[in-house]
């Protein structure tokens, strides 16, 4: 199974909605499939000029080293130099800092990530975990 358009328009949609619900900033959301290309992306009005590229960073990152961008942050925090290494291999696409989530199937295999960007990390990862919840998908934020 693949993400699909559909859902990835569903959890832009949902991201937005948990956003607007809980009074965040203006997200940026950007869904990937399992090959980190981009499915669909959305810029709230009023976002910061760079959130994509923070929201594409956390969702890249975390395709790349197959873990949600939270763990990558922890792995950064006991391991430096790795993530300072594999943030150069991966052409400077990955953010370690939550809201990077990937997007798994019933069978537990990753079929996509989620990145959010506008808030705080932690919100940002709660509106992804949301959104995916609510395309009928599994999340992985470890």
């Amino acid at each position: 199974m693949s993400l699909t358009l559909d859902q990835a328009r569903t959890i832009v949609a949902a991201a937005r909605e948990h956003g607007a619900k809980n009074g965040l900033n203006p997200l940026t959301v950007v869904v990937l499939d399992a090959g980190a290309h981009v499915i669909a992306v959305e810029r709230e009005d009023g976002a910061a000029i760079k959130r994509f590229e923070i929201a594409f960073g956390k969702a890249h990152g975390a395709l790349a080293l197959g873990m949600g961008s939270r763990a990558i942050m922890q792995r950064a925090e006991q391991q430096a130099y790795f993530i300072a290494a594999a943030t150069a291999a991966v052409g400077g696409a990955l953010v370690p800092v939550p809201g990077g989530v990937l997007v798994q199937d019933a069978a537990g295999a990753t079929i996509g990530a989620v990145g959010i960007s506008g808030d705080t990390s932690d919100h940002d990862e709660e509106a992804c975990v949301a959104a995916i919840t609510a395309a009928g998908l599994a999340s992985l934020t470890g």
